[in-house]
């Protein structure tokens, strides 16, 4: 992509490296200008020496106090205020509710109807508009619901613990469990048992973090089991708990950061934008905001020309290569047609996020950091100790950015592309003269980068700080003192971890790094504590349930609350198997992978009864974990073959990016060649073969059906998309976002959606099919496994439906899991032993 010689913001010539992403990555010495590292408060021009940083406690009670004296307190309307318990019924992190407080709305770069190009100037710069008729999140007190461990009903054989988030000293941690049958929250040391569950209510838990002070643990609930969320805090023994977002009717929200004094924490609320006018005088264009622009509010952040630009081979299908002209309105999917020619409603308007910074006291007043109407997701993952700025990520799936937000105005000063995958994609170093980023700018598998600040959070410079060839980085995580980091690498599913000093200026070689050795093979998380040789970890392995693992200078010492590795399954059960990694040719030449797991007692060379399980997204991967799902199968005899067709993460983005708009039909039949290779090396019975997946990986196994009728006996599609056309019309909107870039436009790829849906072709559906759905799912409707079935027998087909009560797109409830994998493992078995 062709590079704007002048600089996006300032417009000068070059000289000055742009904060955008026209530069390519430098390796080597630091670029010029960086200079060397050094606080730089009070220092920028418009900032007053002296006067606390606008998202200090100090800060926002100062203003929240000057506030109350200008202002009468706004009325929220009739509503009142969601209690624990009760379901939120608006969009999970990306969907669709309102908030109060007017604010800043990022107008970005319309890609003919989906995100594009209308950057729009503050109303009046530095400020944000306090009074009006909507609502910021407000603080709402619930009943405490913490109980100690042996007043909880032992509902599983073996428990997974996961997401641990630490405490600021580092030995006590807050984590996700699912002893009760329902993913809960959590808490007590790394080294004793001595643990209590801090949220009785069985809304399942997404996310956890404690605050950077010890007072608060935050997370985000799933009420009802729905794809819709929001944030709660509560004391460490278990007291004051109350809802900071999400919990008033029509809205949803989740977890962002806590600032480094712990005085307020980041959560991203989804709202319905207002019409806002133009300020008076301003001009038409880049820069402003045009009569009638969907804005949220008031002020708008500014960002640099060409912001949404994504370098590499991930372009929306039929999208211009440069973004176009400012518009003077952004619309999300306008219409869309289902299978029988029909136009589904539009959404009337986009669809808003908003991050702001929230007391959990109560005390101050919420505080904006961003906005963006018709948005993907928006996460505020860092705030400077200086609280100058704020690092966003933003973006559909496969054109993720890393945005620098300057505080005092909201205007976008650096703007990078980033890694899909984990949410948590950087930090800021003490001074704020440096970010730390997971990215893979212009590579194929994601680095750790070092990108240079100035005063004002502007580009200086851009450096590769750690990278492995043929492998990429997945998990980053600081310290909060800036020091050192930890690092873990994706290696052919398998990860390896490091913990590395961090050096203050981009450009000089990093000191030596430590591996880590891990007893299992796959991490899921880290948290940092205050020695840096010692973080907390979650782990996954094939042999063992998902565990949380402190590492104290290299040792592995699994916390006591974490089941053992010898509890996976309950006595007398066949142990779990360690699967081996497979490598397919498809017929193109493209390199496959997937792991293959053997049945207990079978012959090495006995062909088998097999079942081949594809993985969703489409990007995810499938690694070498405990799935109680395959452990089943395995137990009633069928072998299970997990491949990684094209499309999917951890072969580089050129893989990723292979299945896009007619790159799916390739992908259709990579599964084919997947099973050629396990039948050609002897693996699998040809005539005793399922498919079966979940959420793409269920729209893969529809369309390996009916593309391929002759080559599975039966097959399982879980929550799956059988028309495209039809999912486009029902998902969440921020999904359908993501989607277009995968699958194709709605409206303009309405040709290639049709013939890539399996409800195009269902007239060639021959075998039995079980269709499985949750209800609460937004993600794919439940309509898609229903006119799937129901075409299946109109045709004579043998087909039946299985709908998961209090449950969404993943199923999380300990009673809907086993009801499914027993039923699905049941009718497999029936259907290749007949």
């Amino acid at each position: 992509m062709a590079a704007d010689p002048r600089n996006p913001l300032t417009g000068e010539p070059p000289g000055a490296i742009p904060p955008g992403d026209a530069d390519r990555t430098r390796t080597g010495p630091d670029l010029p200008g960086s200079g060397p590292a050094g606080s730089s408060a009070g220092q920028e021009r418009g900032d007053r020496a002296g006067e606390p940083a606008p998202w200090s406690s100090r800060a926002v009670a100062a203003e929240n106090a000057a506030q109350r004296s200008r202002t009468k307190p706004v009325e929220h309307g009739v509503d009142p205020p969601r209690t624990a318990g009760e379901g939120s019924t608006a969009g999970v992190e990306y969907g669709a509710g309102h908030v109060g407080t007017p604010s800043p709305g990022w107008a970005p770069h319309a890609r003919e109807g989906l995100a594009g190009p209308s950057s729009t100037a503050p109303a009046v710069p530095g400020q944000v508009a306090r009074g009006g008729a909507q609502a910021a999140p407000e603080v709402v007190l619930v009943p405490d619901a913490a109980v100690p461990l042996d007043a909880v009903p032992r509902v599983l054989v073996s428990h997974g613990c996961w997401y641990p988030s630490v405490d600021p000293g580092g030995r006590n941690v807050a984590f996700i469990c699912d002893r009760g049958g329902v993913p809960q929250l959590w808490a007590g040391p790394v080294d004793s048992d001595d643990v209590h569950l801090l949220d009785t209510e069985p809304d399942p838990v997404t996310e956890v973090a404690w605050s950077p002070d010890g007072r608060w643990i935050a997370y985000t609930t799933a009420p009802g089991g729905s794809e819709h969320t929001r944030v709660l805090c509560v004391r460490p023994d278990g007291t004051g708990r109350r809802v900071l977002a999400g919990g008033e009717p029509g809205s949803s929200a989740y977890l962002g950061c806590w600032t480094r004094d712990g005085s307020a924490l980041a959560v991203t609320v989804a709202e319905a934008p207002t019409y806002f006018p133009a300020p008076a005088g301003a001009e038409a264009g880049a820069g402003a905001v045009s009569s009638g622009a969907l804005v949220s509010g008031a002020a708008a952040t500014v960002h640099p020309e060409g912001w949404t630009a994504r370098d590499g081979r991930a372009t929306l299908l039929g999208a211009p290569a440069r973004p176009g002209p400012p518009t003077t309105r952004v619309t999300g999917v306008d219409s869309v047609s289902a299978a029988d020619g029909s136009t589904a409603p539009a959404e009337p308007t986009p669809r808003t996020l908003s991050a702001y910074l929230v007391d959990p006291d109560g005390t101050a007043a919420p505080a904006l950091v961003a906005s963006e109407p018709d948005a993907a997701t928006l996460r505020v993952c860092d705030i400077s100790r200086d609280g100058r700025l704020a690092l966003v990520r933003r973006g559909p799936r496969a054109r993720r950015e890393a945005l620098v937000v300057r505080t005092r105005d909201l205007r976008v000063t650096c703007a990078l592309p980033v890694a899909d995958g984990d949410p948590w994609i950087g930090a800021f170093a003490p001074d704020a003269r440096t970010v730390w980023l997971r990215s893979d700018h212009d590579r194929e598998h994601a680095a750790l980068y070092a990108v240079a600040l100035d005063r004002r959070g502007r580009r200086l410079g851009l450096t590769v700080a750690a990278q492995r060839d043929g492998s990429g980085l997945e998990l980053l995580a600081v310290d909060r003192d800036g020091r050192g980091a930890v690092l873990a690498w994706n290696v052919r599913g398998v990860s390896e971890l490091e913990v590395v000093p961090l050096v203050p200026v981009p450009g000089t070689a990093l000191g030596p790094s430590r591996a880590v050795p891990l007893p299992h093979e796959v991490v899921t998380r880290v948290a940092v504590t205050a020695d840096p040789d010692a973080p907390v970890v979650a782990l996954s392995g094939s042999l063992r349930r998902p565990g949380v693992w402190w590492l104290p200078q290299g040792a592995a010492l699994r916390t006591p609350w974490s089941s053992r590795d010898e509890d996976v399954v309950a006595p007398g059960v066949h142990r779990p198997v360690r699967p081996v990694p497979v490598r397919p040719v498809a017929r193109d030449g493209l390199g496959l992978g997937g792991w293959y797991y053997r049945a207990p007692g079978r012959a090495p060379q006995e062909p088998a009864p097999c079942v081949l399980h594809l993985h969703g997204g489409p990007e995810e991967q499938e690694r070498p974990v405990f799935d109680p799902l395959y452990h089943e199968l395995l137990g009633r005899g069928l072998d299970v073959f997990a491949p990684d067709v094209r499309g999917s993460s951890g072969y580089g983005r050129s893989f990723v990016d292979a299945d896009l708009g007619r790159g799916r039909f390739a992908a259709i039949e990579d599964v084919a060649d997947c099973a050629a290779h396990i039948l050609l090396e002897g693996l699998a019975d040809p005539l005793r073969l399922a498919v079966m997946g979940h959420s793409y990986g269920g729209y893969l196994t529809m369309a390996s059906l009916v593309w391929h009728p002759e080559l599975f006996r039966t097959g399982v599609p879980v929550c799956g998309m059988s028309d495209l056309t039809t999912f486009f019309a029902g998902t969440e909107p921020w999904l359908a976002q993501s989607a277009a870039h995968k699958y194709g436009h709605p409206e303009r790829d309405r040709e290639l959606l049709r013939a890539l849906s399996p409800m195009s072709r269902v007239d060639a559906l021959r075998v039995p099919v079980l269709a499985v759905h949750g209800e609460h799912d937004t993600n794919v409707p439940p309509g898609e496994s229903e006119q799937f079935v129901r075409a299946a027998r109109e045709r004579g087909v043998e087909a039946e439906l299985l709908v998961l009560r209090d449950d969404g797109h993943d199923f999380r409830r300990a009673d809907n899991r086993r009801t499914f994998r027993r039923t699905a493992a049941d009718w497999i078995q029936r259907h290749l032993s007949g």
